[in-house]
Formats: C-alpha cells, structure tokens, sequence
C-alpha cells in the first residue's frame, strides 16, 4: 500500500433511528442510520412501511382527494367547456346575422369538408 493516499480507518459507534447502537470499523467516528438488524422488517418479519421522507403520507393524502372529487369534473375540463359553449354561441350568431338565400343560413365552410375529385385515366 502506499503511503499517505488512504484514509485513517477507525472504530465507530452506529446509531440507529430505533435506538439501537453497535460498533464496527469506518472511516467516520460516529455513523447514524435509519434501519439495522433489530428493526428491518426483513429480519423481524413484520410488515411495516420505512418512509423517511413522508412520501406514504403524500400518496395517502392524493388517493383521499381523488376519492373526494371523483364526480367532480377539473377546473381545466371547465374552462374548456365554457369556452368551447362561447364559441358555439358566437357561431350561432354570426350564422343567423348572415343570412344566405331565401332566409337560409349559409354553409360553413370550416364544418364541412371539402370534396376533391379527380379523373383516373383507365388502361387501354
């Protein structure tokens, strides 16, 4: 090994998130850590959920407000509706203030497709 390039190897005290301490050899003095032998659901065989950053009580909490407003309709699907009922308005307006031939209305030409035909020469 050389000398100088690696670090002062050490006994360090483990302290877990249960209470539980124990010591090994590290490079730190003092480790933390929030699950060890004592309290891992894989060796007490307990089902338990380790969340450490709230992420459980987050997915909870959205499945509650979905659940809540599972009949309601988003703000956004509103707004949509509203505009898209402002649009039929104008266009029932505009259609009736125009009136075509006779009192008919005229065709929109935007609902309707146009239609193109084109002449396909036959084999002779």
């Amino acid at each position: 090994m050389k000398a100088g390039i690696h670090p002062n190897y050490v006994e360090a005290t483990v302290t877990c998130a249960c209470g539980n301490t124990f010591t090994t050899r590290s490079t730190r003095p003092q480790l933390r850590t929030d699950l060890c032998n004592v309290c891992h659901p894989f060796y007490t065989g307990e089902q338990r959920i380790v969340d450490t950053a709230g992420q459980v009580e987050r997915f909870m909490r959205r499945m509650e407000t979905a659940a809540a407003n599972e009949g309601r309709t988003s703000k956004r699907k509103q707004r949509l509706a509203v505009r898209s009922a402002e649009r039929d308005a104008q266009r029932r307006e505009e259609g009736t203030s125009e009136s075509g031939i006779d009192g008919e209305t005229p065709i929109d030409a935007e609902a309707t497709p146009a239609v193109v035909t084109t002449a396909v020469p036959t084999p002779a």
